[in-house]
């Protein structure tokens, strides 16, 4: 079977409408939600959950493609870009450049795309690589771009990205494709459908040398931006993350045809849960205000320290939740002071308690998160 990219009538996507009017409806219902949402938090709240959620975006579209980052660099990194108190940490290459690349997709969803923005996002996530040459630029090798897999002996090949020689051109028909298809363009398409195909679109070109997964997910965040008319916060590949198996088989199922209704309805479906996430933090967010606030100056350092170390975590929190050893390895106290400051936490309402003796757990007490 050929490649999509060698069928007839590339690169014209077929699918069925129908099958997405429901999650088109829903995912603009879900965006006011989070608009109102979002109302409920001052400017320093905003600003702590940008943060937040951006470097977990940086930090998770990374993991898909296996490099694993530092959490703290990367949110400094993105605390400094946004004019913001840092802890001024040395940030290594790979962090500040995702962290680049990730605060210019937010400010610049507006704008329309262009070879020039992509070569620019490539540099910053390729910023520090020494393994390869064609940084900042789509890729000149003559061997073929291929996603394979298993030992040399037996290597299946996933895909097959169209030659080097071919790449500039099917660019420039991609980006004239993605700017026609934005709200105001000549040809819009509804957000779900637009930003679902153009990151299946961009990832079958493969036109850079490495890198392709993380932009593909960045513009496909642009065109959900520019669908909204304002940046979004959407835990994309927050949840493509952490179904990364189903991503990648849902992405190699429609790799050789053009009728693509079935990755569409699966990516729709991944970017509602990835929205519903985004309310839950925010949730989250306000929960933790209130908890503060409810606690006033009633704990003790070691009790900040700790609830501080619980609340970032996020909404997953601690895996089975905080143990005793936990907490004095994080207060780096005794088992008996332990002991005491979780009963007084409890005994506040910060924190709930499960399980007995030493299945004791303890998890942040946020009723409403």
């Amino acid at each position: 079977m050929k490649w999509n990219w060698k069928n007839d009538g590339w690169p014209e996507f077929g699918f069925d409408s129908d099958a997405l009017a429901t999650s088109e409806v829903k995912f603009l219902s879900s965006s006011g939600v989070l608009l109102g949402t979002c109302s409920h938090l001052d400017a320093g709240e905003l600003s702590e959950l940008r943060v937040e959620l951006m470097s977990e975006e940086a930090l998770k579209t990374s993991e898909i493609e296996g490099e694993f980052l530092n959490r703290d660099s990367l949110q400094s990194s993105i605390r400094r870009q946004f004019g913001l108190q840092t802890d001024n940490r040395r940030v290594p290459p790979a962090e500040q450049g995702i962290a680049e690349m990730t605060v210019q997709v937010y400010q610049t969803w507006a704008e329309s795309l262009t070879n020039q923005t992509l070569f620019d996002w490539h540099a910053m996530l390729t910023k520090g690589r020494r393994d390869f040459s064609d940084i900042g630029c789509y890729r000149t090798s003559s061997e073929p771009m291929q996603i394979v897999s298993g030992p040399v002996s037996r290597r299946k090949v996933h895909f097959e990205a169209p030659p080097a020689t071919q790449v500039l051109q099917e660019m420039d028909l991609f980006n004239e494709w993605f700017n026609r298809t934005a709200r105001g363009g000549r040809s819009p398409l509804p957000a779900l459908t637009r930003a679902g195909i153009a990151h299946l679109y961009f990832v079958s070109i493969h036109p850079f040398e490495d890198g392709n997964g993380r932009i593909g997910r960045a513009i496909a965040e642009k065109a959900l931006a520019q669908n909204l008319e304002r940046p979004t916060l959407i835990a994309l590949a927050h949840t493509i993350e952490a179904n990364r198996k189903a991503y990648y088989a849902a992405l190699e199922k429609v790799n050789r045809r053009l009728e693509i209704t079935d990755w569409l309805v699966w990516f729709a479906q991944t970017v509602l849960a990835a929205q519903d996430y985004t309310v839950r933090s925010i949730g989250f967010l306000v929960e933790k205000a209130k908890l503060y606030a409810r606690l006033g100056d009633a704990l003790n350092e070691r009790q900040q320290k700790v609830l501080t170390r619980m609340f970032k975590e996020g909404l997953s929190g601690f895996k089975g939740g905080l143990s005793a050893d936990n907490y004095i390895r994080i207060a780096k106290t005794s088992a008996s002071t332990a002991t005491r400051d979780l009963q007084d936490l409890v005994a506040k309402g910060a924190l709930t308690r499960t399980g007995e003796r030493k299945s004791t757990r303890y998890h942040l007490n946020l009723p409403e998160a």
